[in-house]
């Protein structure tokens, strides 16, 4: 049985096997499309800073 993932970018179905060249995406593009939106940074993952950003008032870093 293969198994069946969906294109993370277009949700066509992918069969997950060697032959799939662009798995887990169904295409060069839209796997191009994904890494485009990484680059440009619109995936981003929540964090929580430092109040005061890890930087001393005096300008310089503490360490």
């Amino acid at each position: 049985m293969v198994r069946i993932v969906k294109c993370p970018q277009c949700n066509a179905d992918v069969p997950w096997t060697p032959e799939s060249r662009w798995r887990p995406f169904c295409s060069e593009r839209c796997k191009t499309l994904d890494l485009g939106a990484w680059a440009s940074e619109r995936y981003r993952i929540k964090t929580q800073e430092p109040p005061d950003g890890g930087e001393r008032g005096d300008g310089s870093s503490e360490e």
